[in-house]
């Protein structure tokens, strides 16, 4: 079992800087590819950002790319989100996923993620 807490979200106005955090405990976090879903009020939870286990190959959608950037510290079982010039679009749920690093993957898909944390709202004003 993995358990995944998400922190750092909050209300910050279009142009802002937020950094969401996700630290896991419980299995080698390290043995897991990490992602960063979100989901806004009457809409589909959406891929947002992935890094694999290494750590040394990232994913993006298009709507966060060049904004965005997912990294992960293995030492501190921590997964981070750096989100910059952040939009009202951007607003939603954010939600930390991890994935076995030993089955197959496919970044973008949530259902290949095997754990997921409680989420943390983002609320970005105009």
């Amino acid at each position: 079992q993995v358990q995944l807490v998400e922190s750092g979200g909050g209300l910050v106005q279009a142009g802002d800087s937020l950094r969401l955090s996700c630290v896991a405990s419980g299995r080698a976090f390290s043995s897991y590819h990490m992602g960063w879903f979100r989901q806004a009020p009457g809409k589909e939870r959406e891929f947002v950002a992935a890094i694999n286990w290494r750590g040394d190959s990232t994913y993006y959608a298009d709507s966060v790319k060049g904004r965005f950037t997912i990294s992960r510290d293995n030492a501190r079982n921590t997964v981070y989100l750096q989100m910059n010039s952040l939009k009202p679009e951007d607003t939603a749920v954010y939600y930390c996923a991890a994935a076995q690093s030993w089955t197959s993957w496919t970044p973008r898909e949530k259902d290949g993620y095997n754990y997921w944390g409680q989420g943390t709202q983002v609320t970005v004003s105009s």
